[in-house]
């Protein structure tokens, strides 16, 4: 028997209140839509519907298993969407990558994913934190992702980690900005923009390690991306850390301070099966490093 399918003739009957009106909603006739709910309610021990003249009546029983059966039904509905989209994104890498990486490593990341899986095939991507990436890719919602590195990657498989070169980037009519050889302690009294904690405890707490033991001990201003970090800097009262390389950008100036300690540690973790697309990003990774 067809659970689900029969549970369908029963919440139907029981929204319309009438079988003829049911049969109508489910492009059926009426007696086979009686006979189901007959059968359901031999297969289920229980009588759901009393019938009558001006229709049909949910029994106590009815009442009790009608919200049980309405999710079931609904369930299987939002199953067979899911399996459709599933089934039209053959061929198809949706990856993930965190904001701190550059709209430059980002491209490239997209350009060596889509010549990896070859020609009419599509690539989406997905911005967000490191706690949130390795949470989409361990729940299949992603193929892969870049994540900053160290991290928590319970549950996925993760691959070697790499070293992005990233620069300070500070208000340019600040003192530091002038410096001919800037140092950290430079930087005391300038907010820090910056990702929230909650983003990825781990390489925060990290950072802001190495920022106490080079002598500054800023206040983190939280931001969501490159955009709101320049932002915050051109205003005159916080720095901030990119992937993006100097350009000429009013009101910013970039640093190349202890740039080993300073860049930024990615690593690409991905799902089981991804493993080709995994090696593909890594490679042109490892290439941008070198640039």
């Amino acid at each position: 028997m067809d659970l689900i399918r029969h549970l369908r003739y029963f919440v139907s009957v029981a929204d319309e209140g009438h079988f003829g009106r049911a049969a109508g909603a489910l492009h059926m006739t009426q007696p086979p839509l009686s006979q189901g709910i007959q059968r359901l309610e031999k297969h289920l021990g229980v009588e759901l519907l009393h019938r009558t003249r001006q229709g049909a009546v949910l029994t106590a029983a009815g009442v009790r298993l009608l919200p049980r059966a309405r999710l079931l039904v609904d369930d299987a509905q939002q199953l067979l969407a899911e399996a459709q989209r599933l089934a039209q994104a053959r061929g198809a890498v949706h990856w993930g990558a965190v904001s701190g990486l550059s709209d430059a490593l980002v491209t490239a990341g997209v350009s060596a994913l889509r010549t990896a899986i070859g020609p009419g095939a599509t690539v989406s991507t997905t911005m967000g934190s490191t706690v949130d990436l390795v949470g989409e890719v361990r729940a299949g919602l992603c193929d892969l992702a870049v994540i900053e590195h160290p991290a928590l990657v319970d549950g996925v498989e993760a691959g070697p980690v790499t070293k992005l070169p990233r620069w300070l980037v500070v208000p340019a009519d600040h003192p530091s900005a002038a410096a001919e050889r800037p140092t950290f302690p430079l930087l005391t009294g300038l907010a820090f923009a910056h990702s929230p904690r909650a983003a990825n405890p781990p390489a925060f707490d990290t950072l802001v390690d190495l920022f106490r033991e080079r002598g500054v001990d800023p206040r983190v201003t939280p931001i969501a991306d490159d955009r709101s970090m320049f932002a915050a800097v051109a205003s005159g009262a916080a720095f901030g850390l990119t992937t993006t390389p100097p350009a000429t950008t009013p009101g910013v100036t970039w640093l190349r301070l202890a740039p080993q300690a300073i860049a930024l540690r990615v690593r690409v973790v991905r799902r089981p099966g991804a493993e080709a697309h995994a090696e593909a990003l890594e490679a042109r990774l490892y290439r941008e490093r070198l640039r």
